[in-house]
């Protein structure tokens, strides 16, 4: 039993492109400079919301990096005036105004983008939240927006849910979903310890995870609209899906059934599960690489934990995939890149930190990510540009945002409890 705390210990932290050098600028030569224009006006019946709404606006259109922004809370009418309409005296490109309505509880939301040097109208639209409680996806989706009008990097990756484990107590963690920003919050699994979620798909209406609730681990699937849930399969000593096809059909399982951890590759409609490695150490988080052709895991085959990867047969060889550090723990890829957690040396860069490195597969290039705390469980965009993962420091646990063509990163403290896992 110690030996399969340990690997679930493991696992936690385990689980936890242009060129390829990856050299990182901004494509545009001189940023757009905008501001962000309150429209509501004292008639909207939640003012704390539209408060927040204008600094999520402000936060994301930062977070973008496709911007400069004006930090100053600014009003207007919806339909304006010269002195709102123009702000070329200010050395303003872009006004972002916006104004906020209520409908049985759901949230509509019209937005103009304003050319700031001739007041002339360059866009409009008007967005519709169904719950009020979900009113930051209002921002993230407006951002997402006019980053794409004014030719930005993309940052659809705003809309998406997160999700992730949480701990609530000794041998308690929830689940929850949020927005990346972890504005919003709804804990869908509780009671017990229910760890690893993971989605189903890209939809995001359906994902797994692990109970240890039982006598032993169980591997679940839920789905949020109907909130109905599903055995996969259970296993004794260890469980974690830790990814999926991208038709749904595969699961990629780390399962110890006889106090020993390997990776299984298991296909939902025959409910048959396949072996892919077998070794004497630990094998644990395989990740499907190479257009699903193969698979990249953590294993301590070198006598301390790298990423390896091969073929989705027992029998195919094993080729390792990082050369730098000697305990590189979680790890993320995206076509000829992998983005891995590595333990720094105490003396170098504090005690027991971690650390994130991007490396291409088809050059030496090694890029260091992050430079304090303890950084796990990176997870790459569907774009490769963003990259989410969990930074803890000081006793506070966080998510962070990497913007890698801009070089700068963001983070979002979780203000009770501590993010053990997540996926995006």
């Amino acid at each position: 039993m110690k030996k399969i705390l340990f690997l679930i210990l493991l696992s936690v932290v385990s689980l936890l492109s242009y060129d390829a050098t990856i050299d990182i600028v901004k494509k545009a030569d001189k940023l757009p400079a905008i501001v962000v224009q309150d429209a509501t006006g004292a008639d909207f019946a939640n003012q704390k919301i539209d408060k927040k709404t204008f600094k999520l606006l402000i936060g994301d259109l930062k977070v973008s990096t496709n911007f400069i922004v004006d930090d100053n809370y600014t009003t207007s009418t919806y339909d304006g005036d010269f002195d709102t309409n123009i702000q070329n005296s200010n050395g303003l490109d872009l006004v972002l105004r916006y104004k906020l309505e209520d409908r049985d509880n759901a949230l509509i939301g019209r937005v103009k983008l304003i050319d700031a040097k001739n007041g002339s109208l360059l866009t409009e639209k008007t967005y519709e939240i169904s719950d009020m409680k979900r009113y930051p996806f209002f921002a993230h989706r407006v951002v997402a927006d006019v980053s794409k009008y004014v030719g930005g990097s993309s940052v659809d990756w705003m809309d998406n849910l997160v999700i992730f484990a949480k701990s609530t107590g000794k041998m308690n963690s929830d689940i929850v979903v949020s927005d990346y920003t972890l504005t919003y919050q709804k804990t869908v699994i509780s009671g017990g310890l229910n760890i690893f979620p993971k989605w189903a798909d890209d939809s995001r209406n359906s994902f797994y995870y692990t109970s240890f609730g039982g006598r032993i681990p169980v591997l679940y699937k839920v789905d949020l609209i109907s909130g109905q849930k599903h055995k996969i399969i259970s296993c004794n000593g260890m469980l974690i899906c830790s990814d999926v096809s991208k038709d749904g059909r595969r699961l990629l399982l780390t399962m110890a059934p006889d106090d020993q951890p390997d990776v299984y590759l298991y296909d939902l409609n025959t409910k048959k599960k396949e072996r892919l490695t077998k070794y004497s150490g630990i094998d644990v988080s395989g990740h499907f690489i190479d257009n699903e052709t193969r698979f990249a895991f953590v294993s301590d085959r070198l006598g301390y934990p790298n990423i390896f990867a091969k073929g989705l047969n027992i029998n195919s060889p094993v080729e390792q995939m990082i050369y730098q550090g000697r305990n590189n723990t979680s790890f993320s890829s995206y076509d000829n890149y992998i983005v891995f957690s590595r333990r720094e040396d105490d003396s170098e860069f504090g005690k027991n930190s971690f650390n994130l490195y991007l490396i291409s597969t088809k050059t030496e290039y090694i890029r260091q990510l992050t430079a304090t705390g303890k950084n796990y469980f990176p997870r790459f965009a569907n774009h490769g540009e963003t990259i989410l993962f969990i930074k803890n420091y000081k006793w506070q646990s966080a998510l962070g945002i990497i913007r890698l063509y801009s070089n700068k990163s963001f983070l979002f403290p979780l203000k009770v409890g501590k993010i053990q896992s997540i996926d995006w």
